[in-house]
């Protein structure tokens, strides 16, 4: 079928994940309107796309800016998550507003040009940092609108209960315009109790969940569980996501098999931080440390909503990163042994997958979706992943947001 209605902006000659050949995207008032062919000279803009492969923009369920690019401040922080927690405490009672809008905001403009249109950051709320990175967060979330949607989860650190004023200040935040809670259970004097009131205050300000849990290799113990209870016993079935639980990794067969059962029936979303967790994990062991790693294409497998995603960058817990999320997906899939039968899957847990667990709505590239998409260097899916190709360009709600062109070669 020819279409020969007018657009706003005709993406001419797309390559589609599912379709045969390309296809022209037709665009109006910043929504998908037509994917099919479309008549010449419809569109008030049209780009060529030339064949190549158009995704939509990728989503990074769970980031850290107000602590990214310190990697220069820091020096030693004597390795393991505790001396990275600790490295990062002592500079964040110094924090600015301007300091952590500066560093975020060199964050998000590497993760834009990576083909980054929606990001969840948790954000560090405690009597140290007070609320400055919120505020910072704040501005962020404003000025760059235009390219990324940025959704502020606070959270603290360092707990709650043994951190006199921090829920406090959490409350504060939750009515100043933060858009969901978070926890970490594991650095609380009594993680039980942070986790009942966290729900208690994520229902009455009726709010989603974002946990940090087990975030060890120890299987013997966990507190998935009990999050999995709380989040029945709330009602907040698909209103709650965990990141690390790389305690996965380490389990035997049977009790993997029975948490993700469990996981499955409270409806708990699971998020893998695959360079965080790696870099974090298994130091006792040197070079035989295991992968450290939560297994998520499993629990997609197993109707789980999963992603991958990049939490820290350039900085003492991650002192790597450009804020491509593809690179992510890519490492994800060789340390899992994952083959090109596998690399779509592995695109969702940075697409589709991660808008189902941040609840994105009117994502992807069908009609009537925001017309959020990026333009990859390359044609096909399997080579597009495999060969870490960089996106060309971007549009946010139909309006270019970046260009990247491809490398020239100057031939002698």
């Amino acid at each position: 079928m020819l279409f020969q209605e007018s657009f706003d902006l005709v993406l001419r000659d797309a390559h589609l994940r599912g379709h045969a050949v390309p296809q022209d995207i037709g665009i109006i008032d910043g929504r998908i309107a037509v994917i099919g062919r479309i008549s010449a000279g419809m569109g008030r803009q049209e780009e060529a796309i030339d064949g190549r492969l158009v995704l939509p923009g990728f989503v990074d369920t769970h980031v850290h800016l107000d602590k990214s690019c310190l990697l220069c401040r820091c020096g030693n922080a004597g390795g393991g998550l505790k001396g990275a927690i600790a490295a990062v405490a002592r500079l964040k009672q110094d924090y600015t507003v301007e300091d952590v809008y500066a560093r975020g905001a060199r964050t998000i403009e590497m993760a834009i040009g990576k083909g980054t249109m929606h990001m969840r950051t948790h954000v560090e709320v405690d009597p140290r940092a007070g609320l400055r990175s919120f505020e910072a967060m704040k501005q962020l979330r404003q000025n760059y609108a235009f390219a990324l949607d940025l959704s502020i989860c606070v959270f603290p650190q360092e707990g709650m209960l043994n951190d006199p004023g921090t829920e406090e200040l959490l409350e504060q935040a939750l009515v100043e315009g933060a858009d969901l809670l978070g926890g970490c259970p594991y650095t609380d004097s009594d993680p039980s109790g942070q986790m009942e009131r966290l729900f208690a205050m994520a229902t009455r300000h009726d709010l989603d969940l974002d946990f940090h849990v087990d975030f060890d290799l120890d299987p013997s113990w966990t507190h998935l569980e009990e999050i999995c209870e709380r989040t029945e016993t709330a009602g907040w079935q698909g209103r709650v996501a965990v990141g690390h639980a790389t305690k996965l990794a380490a389990m035997d067969e049977a009790v993997f098999e029975r948490l993700i059962a469990r996981v499955a029936q409270a409806g708990v979303a699971v998020t893998a931080l695959p360079s965080t967790d790696l870099y974090l994990n298994g130091r006792d062991a040197g070079f035989r440390a295991v992968r450290g790693v939560a297994p998520v294409h499993l629990l997609k497998q197993r109707g789980i909503i999963a992603s991958i995603a990049s939490n820290n960058v350039l900085n003492p817990f991650t002192p790597f990163g450009d804020c491509s999320l593809l690179r992510m997906a890519n490492l994800y899939a060789n340390l899992m042994h994952l083959g090109p039968e596998d690399f779509a899957a592995c695109l969702d847990l940075v697409s589709e997958d991660a808008a189902r667990l941040m609840r994105i709505e009117g994502y992807g590239l069908a009609i009537g979706a925001k017309a959020d998409i990026i333009v990859m260097d390359g044609e096909e899916e399997a080579e597009v992943f495999g060969g870490l190709c960089d996106p060309m360009m971007g549009f946010k709600h139909g309006r270019k947001s970046f260009v990247k062109p491809a490398a020239t070669l100057f031939r002698p």
